[in-house]
């Protein structure tokens, strides 16, 4: 991999490495093909975000005088954008062979896409009638020539482009002309009806492509092609601070719409095109043609949740995972009761968000309930979390939320709910002017008898329904009274905007966060030094973080192995020699996101596990307050501690790293059961469920621990693996 300078990676070149993991999952024979459809469409959306905002951020940052280098591999912006063409360049070209193999199968499976380039005459005649009838009343064709300027071309929105010819004219007659396919304004597909049980679709982009001659009266077409423009993303909240008469919420509402019309960073054609309608779409857009793309993969991949939705509605339950829905509770299991007796750990998406959800609504009618505060970073657009608190403080509960609006791409949702929360009654805070606040903290607070109590929740997932059930996360809830008192600490420090400086559970960034996690390490290599038996475990999705990766070379040189499961970004090179060669990453890819941090530290009595909002990327340890807490109970020690065993034996979505760089898919050795963590942990989640054994009028027998069930569990499972 090139980027590499000793133990380092170059961060924009390590996230393309993991988009190719990504990539790679379209491609896996064993993944459902209606599932590899959707990993390709991922893999464009990661891709279009990619440039947005990492190539967008470069492109501002080769503008200064002098261009800064970054301080791992030492690239300068310039370096690292001649870097990263290349590779993408590479990793389309596998991309269009992988969808050419995706739609292959589609056909086999009684899917097929039309191809306009080998149409019957009766073919013909049907899409003519319909793109006339349907498509054509409601196109928008521009012609650019010497009294027509050249339009703005959005933001990731598909145009059919052609290079004209008017015989009409006098001296040469050329001009080009453009048809926007807006993405609001039409279906991406379009299905026929089944015949003989076989269905046939047309993507819009090729049937206007087709009839473009049809848009364009008198003017004969010399060339046609697709073309979609990406655009920086990339904007500075703080030039938008300058006017301190208004405030943030309409600052980023201004800021969003200057977003729009921000510098182009990526052309894409398809299916292809000539160098003389790229130097001229280049010359128009100001764009390096080494930003050109030129590809057979559709340009716009929304068609691929359409098809993917009439697989599931025709009953081809094949073509997906097997259903795996969010386990529900035992009847009768309420948060608020369970949480006097014991600390909870939920893990999504193996279990339903919804009992967390019940708990604000039981505090929203709890009469001991006098406040909930709440960090709000991404929520869903119809969020039953937000009504729960609306509810709380319409009932007079002191509700406190503090929302992100700087949260990328959730913006206009976050200023929408940030609305409708200060409308009902919430207070609203923003946050700091230069520390995003990507926490998940919640904090209600109960008086009863004269005396304060507290239910406290810390989590590493936004609060969001609809990612629930896509992401890996953690939700930790307890009712212990001292931690209580350290996160409302934390929130009077948000309230006030004073970064927290003082904790002990908690880990608080960016002043009690990276160095709590640096005195661990540090613990950890003294006791290696001592001869005692030393263990360092870290899930996180991405480390970037310069001062970590050295201490965590200085404990591989101890002789610590370091165990790591980063999910993305990875910034870190394994196997240097004297370096990093007791280290190991791997990332797991599956079929859910992989987005829980959990840190453990240490062997026995001696061993500490911390889950938490933040990342080892620079811009969590350094400019962000996140979030994490120490788990203390032995049986949530236990549950993360058998979640790490899990995915470090996963076989079957895990990728090491190698001491290239490059990423390997594990093996599973001859005779070795197959261990797919993701699944495996939905069976280890669904028997942590059980209520714990109290009662308020007579005590019950006490059952069996969490730690007996679950190793009883396992015991179970393993025998049956080895029959």
């Amino acid at each position: 991999m090139k980027g590499k300078s000793g133990i380092f990676i170059n961060r924009e070149l390590s996230w393309l490495a993991f988009d190719s993991r990504v990539l790679e999952l379209a491609k896996q024979q064993d993944v459902p093909l209606a599932e590899r459809l959707n990993f390709a469409a991922i893999y464009q959306s990661n891709l279009d975000e990619f440039f947005m905002i990492r190539v967008g951020s470069l492109y501002d940052q080769t503008l200064l005088k002098k261009e800064k280098r970054e301080n791992k591999t030492n690239m300068t912006p310039t370096e690292q954008l001649e870097a990263i063409m290349p590779v993408v360049r590479q990793a389309q070209a596998h991309g269009d062979k992988i969808t050419a193999k995706l739609f292959a199968r589609l056909k086999e499976c009684g899917y097929e896409k039309v191809d306009f380039s080998h149409l019957e005459k009766d073919e013909e005649r049907f899409w003519k009638q319909y793109f006339m009838r349907e498509l054509y009343p409601v196109l928008s064709p521009q012609i650019i020539d010497r009294r027509h300027p050249f339009p703005f071309l959005r933001n990731l929105d598909v145009y059919a482009g052609a290079r004209l010819k008017d015989k009409a004219e006098k001296g040469s007659g050329e001009a080009f002309g453009i048809i926007p396919l807006s993405s609001s304004q039409f279906e991406p597909v379009v299905f026929l009806p089944p015949v003989n049980n076989k269905v046939r679709f047309a993507l819009t982009e090729d049937l206007v492509l087709h009839f473009a001659k049809e848009a364009f009266g008198r003017y004969t077409i010399e060339e046609k092609c697709l073309f979609r423009v990406t655009r920086n993303a990339d904007i500075n909240v703080q030039e938008g601070m300058m006017d301190h008469d208004i405030d943030l919420r309409q600052v980023m509402s201004e800021l969003l719409k200057k977003r729009r019309k921000l510098a182009a960073v990526r052309l894409q054609f398809a299916p292809k095109v000539s160098p003389a309608t790229i130097q001229y779409l280049c010359g128009r857009l100001m764009l390096n043609e080494k930003n050109c793309f030129v590809q057979t993969t559709p340009l716009d991949m929304r068609f691929a949740r359409k098809l993917i939705g009439r697989l599931s509605k025709d009953g081809h339950s094949e073509l997906f995972y097997p259903p795996a829905r969010p386990m529900m509770p035992p009847a009768g299991f309420k948060v608020m009761e369970e949480v006097k007796h014991r600390d909870l750990l939920l893990a999504y998406p193996y279990q339903s968000i919804r009992p967390f959800v019940q708990l604000l609504r039981d505090a929203a009618a709890d009469p001991d309930v006098i406040s909930i505060k709440m960090t709000l970073y991404r929520m869903a657009s119809e969020s039953q979390i937000v009504e729960a608190l609306i509810s709380a403080a319409e009932a007079g509960k002191e509700v406190v939320t503090v929302v992100e609006l700087r949260a990328r791409f959730d913006e206009q949702n976050n200023i929408d709910w940030s609305k409708q929360l200060q409308d009902a009654g919430c207070t609203v805070i923003y946050g700091f002017e230069n520390y995003k606040i990507h926490s998940k903290l919640t904090l209600i607070t109960r008086k009863k008898g004269g005396q304060y109590s507290y239910i406290s929740q810390i989590g590493t997932g936004n609060y969001n329904e609809k990612t629930a059930e896509l992401y890996t996360d953690l939700c930790y809830i307890s009712a212990n009274q001292k931690l209580g008192e350290e996160v409302a600490s934390v929130f009077n420090d948000l309230a006030v905007e004073h970064r927290t400086t003082e904790t002990r559970r908690l880990l608080v960034a960016p002043y009690r966060f990276k160095s709590v996690l640096l005195d661990e390490i540090d613990r950890e290599i003294a006791a290696a030094q001592q001869g005692e038996p030393a263990r360092i475990v870290i899930k996180c999705n991405a480390m970037s973080d310069r001062d970590i990766i050295l201490r965590l070379s200085q404990a591989s040189q101890a002789g610590i192995h370091v165990q790591m499961i980063i999910r993305g970004i990875c910034c870190m090179q394994t196997g240097v020699k004297g370096q990093t060669d007791n280290i190991e990453v791997r990332s797991i890819v599956g079929r859910y996101l992989e987005h829980s941090r959990i840190y453990l530290f240490g062997t026995g009595e001696r061993e500490r596990i911390y889950i938490a909002s933040g990342d080892f990327l620079t811009r969590n340890t350094e400019r962000r307050v996140e979030v994490g807490v120490r788990i203390i109970d032995a049986e949530n020690r236990f549950l993360l501690r058998r979640l790490l065993e899990l995915e470090l034996q996963d076989n079957v979505n895990t990728r090491m790293m190698q001491p290239d760089g490059s990423y390997k898919r594990v093996q599973k050795k001859e005779f070795e059961a197959a261990v797919d963590s993701q699944m495996e942990l939905y069976h280890l989640f669904a028997d942590s469920w059980q209520p714990a054994a109290h009662s308020a009028e007579q005590p019950k027998p006490k059952a069996p621990s969490l730690l007996a069930r679950l190793g009883g569990l396992f015991g179970r499972r393993a025998k049956e693996k080895n029959r």
